[in-house]
C-alpha cells in the first residue's frame, strides 16, 4: 500500500487537528476530550512525521495502554501506507526488548511469564497464617494490591504503612480491619515473589521493573534501544505510573521528540498507580513544549456532551484538569433520570427499554448497560436472557481462542489469496462465510468488515491512501486483533463495567445503578466523578441514566 501524500494526510482535519499533524517537532502536548479525534490524530501525526522527513517510521514507537488501542493504531497506520510502525503497550514494548536482551543482560533462557495472578496467588495463600480466604474476589483484591505496590515500587515489607498511607480501602468479604488485612496480604505478596523465584517465573510488573533495571544498568543495551526508537507518541497519558514513566525517561534518554496525548478528566487508574501529574507537569519538565487542545467533539450528541460538561463544571475540572466540549454533531434525545424503588425494577425497566429499541431500530442496533462493579451486571445479564434478548459480558471470552473462530479465518486467509471476484471483496467474505451460518461470531466478522467499508476510522485513510482495502487487509486487521486479543464486536447487548468501557463507545448507553454508595465507591470523590464522566461519553446518540433507592449525588443538577 503506498504511503499517503502530505496533502492526503492533512485533508478532513478540522484546525485543532491539523495544528496537532503539523506539530512534527516535539515536545508536544495534546490535551484531548472524549471523542475529538485523538487516535486519528496520532496516527495522522506520525504519518505526515514520516511524509516531510522528520523521522523514518523504523525509528517511531506509539505506547498506549490497551492491545485493543494499539492494535487500533496500526490498522489506521496501515490505512495510511505505514505498515512496519510500532505501536504497542508499555507492556508490549518492555517484553520485546526484555526478551531479545535476556541473554546479554542477565544470561540464560528466558523465565515464564505469568499471565493470571490468581493461581499463584492462591498458593501463596495457602503457604502463610493469612487468616484471608481463597474466595475469587478475595484473590482478585489481593491482585489489584500487590499490582499497585509493584508499580509504585513499594516491597511486602513496606506495603502495610504505604496502604495506610495512602488511604486504601479493601473490598474483602470479612468484618476485619484494613489494617489487619493489609498485613495479611503483605504475607501473601512476600510469599507471592518467593513462589515466582523458586518457580523461574515473572509476571507483567516484573517486566517493566527488570527492563528498567536492564535499561539503567547496562549502557550499551540502553543506547541500542535508543538508538532503534527515536519518535515517540504516548497515548492516554494521564494514566501512566510512575514506573511507566520512569521506562519512558530510559527510552527517551535527554531527546525531546515526544508527542504525549490524554486528559485529566478522564484519569480514572488512580487506585493502579496511575498518576495525571506526569500530563499536568509537562510544561515544567518540557518549559518549550506546545500545548494544544482539541475540543470538537464528534461522538456524541450536543445533549450528551452538555450533560458531560455539567459534571466537569460540577466537579471544578475546568482548566488544566479538563475542558468543555463542543459537539459537531446533530442535535439528538435529552439524556433521562429514571429512578426505581430496587435494583430488579431498574433491570426489568431497561431490558424493557432495550426490547423496545431493538424492535424499532433492528436487534443489531449499538446498545451497552454500563455499571460501577461486575456484581452489578448480573441482574442485568439475567433480566435481558429472561426477555430473549442476547448479550455479552466484555471480555468474558477469549474469541479467537474459538475453535469455529479459527476454522473460519481459515477459510478467510486461503479466500485472500485468490483473485477477488467482481472487485469486491465483501461480498466475496460473504460467500465464504455463508457455510458457517448465522451465527454470532460470523456477525462479528461482517459488521467489522462494514466497519472497514464505511467508518472514518479505517476506511477513510485507506481511500485517502490511494489504496482500496482488499480481502487481505481485511484478514491481516483479523491476525492483529487475535495476536492482541482484540476482537470485533459480538451481537447482542454489550454489559461492561465503567472502567472496561474506557476507550469504547455505543448509540446507546445505558448507565445504570447511579446510586449514593455505590457511585461514588470509596474514598476518592473526585476520581469517582472522573469516572461517572468517562461512562456518560461512551454514548453517541441516547444516554439513559437510572438508580434505585437514593440517587448518587453526581446527578444533582446535571439535567
Amino acid at each position: 500500500m503506498p504511503a499517503a501524500s502530505v496533502d492526503q494526510i492533512l485533508e478532513a482535519l478540522d484546525p485543532e487537528q491539523r495544528e496537532v499533524v503539523t506539530a512534527v517537532r516535539g515536545p508536544v502536548c495534546v490535551i484531548a476530550g472524549a471523542g475529538t479525534g485523538k487516535t486519528r490524530v496520532i496516527t495522522h501525526r506520525i504519518a505526515y512525521a514520516i511524509a516531510v522527513g522528520v523521522t523514518d517510521s523504523s525509528k517511531t514507537l506509539a505506547l498506549t495502554f490497551t492491545a485493543r488501542a494499539a492494535g487500533e493504531m496500526r490498522a489506521r497506520l496501515r490505512g495510511l501506507g505505514i505498515p512496519n510502525a510500532s505501536a504497542r503497550t508499555f507492556h508490549s514494548a518492555a517484553i520485546k526488548q526484555l526478551m531479545y536482551f535476556w541473554p546479554y543482560a542477565f544470561g540464560g533462557s528466558f523465565p515464564s511469564l505469568l499471565t493470571m495472578k490468581s493461581g499463584a496467588i492462591a498458593e501463596a495463600l495457602n503457604r502463610t497464617d493469612s487468616a484471608l480466604t481463597p474466595q475469587t474476589s478475595t484473590l482478585r483484591e489481593i491482585a489489584s494490591e500487590i499490582e499497585w505496590a509493584k508499580v509504585l515500587e513499594i516491597s511486602p515489607d513496606e506495603y502495610v504503612e504505604s496502604a495506610l498511607g495512602a488511604g486504601r480501602t479493601l473490598r474483602i468479604p470479612n468484618n476485619r480491619p484494613d489494617k489487619a488485612n493489609f498485613e495479611d496480604i503483605s504475607k501473601v505478596y512476600q510469599a507471592y515473589e518467593t513462589l515466582k523465584q523458586q518457580e523461574r517465573a515473572i509476571d507483567f510488573e516484573d517486566v517493566l521493573l527488570l527492563t528498567v533495571g536492564m535499561l539503567e544498568e547496562d549502557r550499551d543495551v540502553r543506547e541500542r534501544v535508543r538508538d532503534q526508537y527515536r519518535y515517540f507518541t504516548v497515548d492516554e497519558y494521564q494514566d501512566v505510573s510512575p514506573l511507566q514513566q520512569r521506562l519512558l525517561n530510559l527510552w527517551l534518554g535527554n531527546r525531546d521528540d515526544i508527542c504525549v496525548v490524554g486528559d485529566a478528566a478522564q484519569t480514572i487508574y488512580s487506585f493502579a498507580g496511575a498518576s495525571s501529574s506526569f500530563l499536568l507537569g509537562f510544561t515544567k519538565r518540557f518549559p518549550s513544549a506546545q500545548v494544544i487542545r482539541l475540543s470538537r467533539g464528534y461522538r456524541s450528541t450536543p445533549e450528551i456532551i452538555g450533560t458531560a460538561n455539567a459534571i466537569l463544571r460540577q466537579g471544578g475540572m475546568i482548566g488544566e484538569h479538563g475542558h468543555e466540549l463542543a459537539s459537531m454533531n446533530e442535535h439528538g434525545a435529552k439524556p433521562e433520570i429514571a429512578k426505581f424503588d430496587s435494583n430488579a425494577g431498574e433491570a426489568n425497566y431497561i431490558a424493557k427499554k432495550i426490547s423496545e429499541l431493538r424492535a424499532k431500530a433492528g436487534e443489531h442496533v449499538e446498545v451497552a448497560i454500563l455499571t460501577r462493579t461486575n456484581a452489578q451486571l448480573d441482574i442485568f445479564e439475567r433480566e435481558l436472557r429472561s426477555a430473549g434478548i442476547e448479550s455479552q459480558i466484555k471480555s468474558s471470552e477469549k474469541f479467537f481462542e474459538r475453535v469455529d473462530v479459527r476454522d473460519a479465518m481459515r477459510v478467510i486467509r486461503s479466500a485472500s489469496v485468490l483473485p477477488t471476484e467482481g472487485g469486491n471483496w465483501f461480498d466475496d467474505l460473504v460467500a465464504v462465510l455463508r457455510p458457517f451460518g448465522d451465527t454470532d461470531y460470523v456477525h462479528a466478522f461482517l459488521a467489522l468488515a462494514k466497519s472497514m467499508q464505511t467508518s472514518q476510522t479505517i476506511q477513510e485513510d485507506a481511500v485517502s491512501a490511494g489504496s482500496a482495502i482488499t480481502l487481505r487487509t481485511y484478514l491481516r486487521e483479523l491476525e492483529d486483533r487475535a495476536e492482541q486479543n482484540n476482537p470485533p464486536t459480538l451481537p447482542g447487548v454489550v454489559l461492561s463495567t465503567l472502567h472496561a468501557a474506557k476507550g469504547l463507545e455505543w448509540d446507546h448507553v445505558f448507565l445504570a445503578g447511579i446510586s449514593d454508595g455505590v457511585l461514588p465507591m470509596g474514598n476518592d470523590v473526585e476520581e469517582e466523578r472522573r469516572l461517572f464522566y468517562v461512562g456518560l461519553t461512551r454514548a453517541k446518540s441516547e444516554l439513559h441514566l437510572s438508580y434505585s433507592g437514593t440517587p448518587s449525588p453526581f446527578l444533582s443538577g446535571i439535567l
